[in-house]
């Protein structure tokens, strides 16, 4: 019996893709939104009028509802093209009612996720390991085709992996392959926390998850990887994912220690016009009759938003936060009496990613408001506020009796 080396990463098989259109110029000059704020505005706004023939059916075919598509939720929409422009906002959880759209924005990203690199080496070798730790940092081969001038990655469109609500923690963080083990060899399979590196994890009802999985995602997530142990053989995984949750408040509410780990936090409520409700309608009803006619219709509008958010994820790193920006962002977390530090992060990051959505290289005071709502809501606590007015009462009388007991009788 043989046991498999210790392993940092596997590599994914390359994802199934469909050509798309070349996408029309986009800007000013081609007539198009001057940004991408414009853009779904715009798109959103637009009626549908197109009568639609029943799809004959055929091969099975998944083609999710277009995110240009969805009629209002403007800060959904806005919150999601963030987390996918900056994965350094910590994610996206979206609390609402059901029926408001909130799984089908979500699903809806998959013709908008940007492209990452990614190892081609079965231990999960990146040049940036290279860069951090030397050249020892990666296996031997990897050393010798860094050394050739070779590449150790390549570009591979983000994906979408979801986490099922009945899924066992064996399959979250992987356990033992039992096709493997047949052969009298020991290997242990990649868990959807390994799958999720450099993807978005997505937790539909994320409220009624179980807590110890719960556990082991707030832990892969802190820590950007996670280690398997299973019998005599070790396997450590990369999990940089970035995390989307949904849930419904009416039944149930979520663990603080989780809630802490969403960077952007949506209510999502129903429409409230009747001519968007109408408008939805419309949509879904040509969408169900014909899926494939009614994706054509936003294909080009698709493309230019996948277009500019990749851009800005490429631009992002260039970003600068201003000193006097950043003053009036810490002066908003102070006079909401907000705790935790991630508040600052979120913040911050969500406007680097406001600003490079909108083609600059500097955060203005207004990114602030736009993304400040999403960064803060939620983050106060009543009881820790609660338990610091009691505690200041007594940090008082503990003053009080040392002044008295140290101060006073010394001087006598």
């Amino acid at each position: 019996m043989t046991d498999e080396p210790k392993t940092t990463q596997e590599t994914f098989p390359p994802p199934e893709t469909t050509a798309s259109p070349t996408p029309e110029p986009t800007g000013a000059s081609a007539g198009g939104p001057r940004s991408l704020r414009e853009l779904i505005d715009r798109v959103s706004g637009r009626g549908f009028h197109a009568q639609l023939a029943a799809e004959e059916a055929g091969i099975l075919e998944t083609l999710p509802f277009p995110f240009l598509a969805l009629v209002g939720q403007r800060e959904m929409k806005l919150a999601l093209i963030l987390a996918l422009i900056n994965p350094a906002v910590g994610g996206v959880l979206l609390i609402g009612p059901r029926g408001t759209g909130k799984t089908t924005a979500v699903r809806s990203l998959v013709d908008l996720l940007p492209e990452v690199p990614r190892s081609l080496c079965y231990y999960g070798c990146m040049p940036e390991d290279i860069e951090a730790g030397g050249i020892d940092a990666v296996c031997p081969e990897c050393a010798q085709k860094y050394g050739r001038g070779e590449p150790l990655a390549r570009l591979d469109s983000v994906r979408l992996i979801e986490l099922p609500l009945n899924a066992r923690m064996e399959d979250v963080i992987g356990g033992l392959d039992e096709r493997a083990a047949a052969h009298e060899r020991l290997r242990i399979r990649r868990g959807l926390l390994a799958q999720a590196d450099r993807n978005l994890l997505y937790i539909d009802e994320v409220n009624l998850l179980d807590d110890e999985i719960t556990d082991a995602i707030l832990d892969a997530a802190a820590q950007g990887r996670y280690t398997v142990r299973r019998g005599p053989i070790t396997a450590t995984y990369r999990s940089r994912f970035t995390l989307i949750g949904s849930m419904n408040p009416e039944e149930g509410r979520l663990r603080p220690q989780i809630m802490d780990r969403f960077g952007l936090r949506v209510v999502v409520r129903g429409l409230s016009e009747a001519e968007e409700r109408l408008e939805a309608y419309r949509r879904v009803h040509a969408y169900q009759t014909n899926p494939r006619k009614t994706v054509a219709q936003y294909t080009t509008e698709t493309a230019m938003l996948r277009e500019e958010i990749q851009a800005a994820r490429d631009t992002l790193s260039q970003v600068i936060l201003p000193e006097d920006v950043a003053e009036r962002g810490l002066a908003i977390v102070r006079e909401l009496q907000i705790d935790s530090l991630r508040a600052e992060i979120t913040l911050f990051e969500a406007a680097r990613a406001y600003a490079a959505a909108d083609g600059r290289l500097q955060i203005k005071p207004q990114d602030l408001y736009e993304v400040a709502p999403m960064a803060l809501r939620a983050r106060r606590s009543n009881f820790m506020l609660e338990f610091f007015a009691s505690q200041q009462v007594e940090e008082t009388e503990i003053q009080n009796v040392l002044e008295h007991q140290i101060n006073n009788r010394g001087e006598s």
